[in-house]
């Protein structure tokens, strides 16, 4: 497959945001986190490969958190707020004969499921089948504690066309 999905389960006090860069952006309830948008919480923020046949990841985490009772209260039923969004994948050498479904609604159905605290970097997850010119592209992360208490985070797969370095140095 040389692709797979990335889930991060969030507090209930946990407030998003995005930037979504490239050339095709593939995204799924990104606009919500707009500031002047109605919704301000998020259950879960999914990145996954697979182009858009990966934002059916995020059906697969809606499905997990519903059962384990998680969402936003609406009209007695609970809506799981699942932003997502996806990388180009597809042309990395990975068995894509999925038959008739891709298999990501089931990738973010066990992502959301085996989530910890403490994860990997690098070819995992949505960085499995990430690639960079001639060089592996991959999942990274950064966080910092603020003096208040509250942890700022940030996580990006980065699968860029185009060269990362200069000619063909090293640098």
């Amino acid at each position: 497959l040389k692709s797979g999905v990335t889930t991060v389960l969030c507090d209930a006090s946990t407030v998003a945001g995005v930037q979504i860069l490239g050339g095709a952006p593939g995204t799924r309830e990104t606009d919500l986190l707009e500031p002047h948008n109605s919704v301000d919480v998020v259950h879960a923020v999914v990145l996954s490969g697979g182009s858009a046949f990966g934002l059916d990841a995020a059906s697969g985490v809606q499905a997990a958190l519903r059962e384990h009772g998680i969402g936003l209260e609406v009209g007695g039923f609970r809506v799981p707020i699942v932003p997502s969004a996806i990388l180009f994948d597809l042309r990395n050498g990975g068995d894509k004969d999925w038959g008739r479904y891709p298999p990501y609604r089931e990738l973010g159905y066990e992502a959301a499921q085996t989530a910890t605290a403490d994860f990997q970097l690098g070819s995992i997850g949505a960085g499995t089948g990430a690639l960079t010119s001639g060089l592996k592209g991959g999942l990274g992360s950064a966080s910092t504690l603020l003096d208040n208490g509250v942890t700022i985070g940030a996580l990006a797969a980065v699968n860029p066309t185009g060269s990362v370095t200069t000619g063909r140095t090293r640098h």
